[in-house]
């Protein structure tokens, strides 16, 4: 099994394929959005050939082999970036995964039936800056974060924050002279609208129930995380342990 709660035979260690050079290219064309001056997304704006994005597209896309990118962080968690290559609806899936739960955690979905946003800024930076380098998996802070940057939707993002996004893209090969329009392009035409990010409290989202606390939730109408979808079905204890690995609850 390479993920924890996914034993589907087809799903494999992803990792490899970050070294095909059209990969950054081929994972974060389906973020951009048309640019006014630009036009329509190319690998040109990663610096890639056509013809290597191409085969990175396809290796994400093997129906038979769908590659999971696993991103370890604190306290036995993992973030995974899942590219679930069914024939007739194939998407990829974003989850928090953790040894001792039942269940994952949903983040958010991209597929014909869209879900999300799953990550608020500072919990993506977060992830990516908690790397556990005796896991499996991904350990490049810039990496990490381009992995989960389209899970991302945030409306309070700081203003260095395309500045970090282009920092990873340099790491990532590309042309430094497209890194700083390119960060903020993506930051400007993420997968999911800017969402609003908060602590619970009882309310209509939560069904008047009181929710454990530490772990933010969403405004965004399509999130799973829009109540508390990603606490559910995990102990109080795990709550407290997943909100202290998200760096969202000190407290916690």
């Amino acid at each position: 099994m390479v993920i924890d709660g996914y034993d589907d035979d087809c799903v494999v260690a992803g990792e490899e394929l970050l070294g095909l050079p059209g990969f950054w290219a081929a994972s974060l064309l389906m973020a951009c959005g048309e640019d006014d001056e630009r036009g329509e997304p190319s690998p040109d704006w990663f610096g890639a050939d056509p013809a290597d994005v191409d085969a990175a597209c396809e290796a994400l896309s093997d129906a038979e082999r769908w590659p999971a990118f696993r991103i370890p962080f604190a306290d036995g968690h993992t973030a995974v970036v899942l590219h679930q290559n069914f024939e007739d609806d194939p998407g990829t899936e974003y989850v928090v995964v953790h040894p001792e739960w039942g269940r994952p955690g949903f983040l958010a979905t991209i597929d014909g039936h869209d879900s999300g946003p799953g990550l608020a800024w500072r919990e993506l930076l977060h992830i990516a800056h908690t790397p556990v380098t005796d896991a499996p998996g991904i350990h490049d802070v810039h990496a990490r974060l381009l992995l989960l940057l389209p899970a991302l939707g945030d409306a309070d993002l700081p203003d260095d924050a395309a500045a970090v996004v282009a920092e990873a893209l340099i790491s990532a090969g590309v042309p430094a002279e497209n890194t700083a329009w390119l960060a903020a392009h993506l930051l400007d035409h993420s997968w999911f609208a800017p969402a609003t990010w908060a602590f619970p409290g009882a309310s209509p989202l939560t069904g008047g129930a009181e929710p454990y606390e530490g772990i933010l939730v969403c405004d965004g109408r399509l999130s799973p995380r829009r109540a508390t979808r990603l606490a559910q079905g995990i102990s109080r204890e795990h709550s407290d342990r997943l909100a202290r690995a998200l760096g969202t609850w000190a407290a916690a």
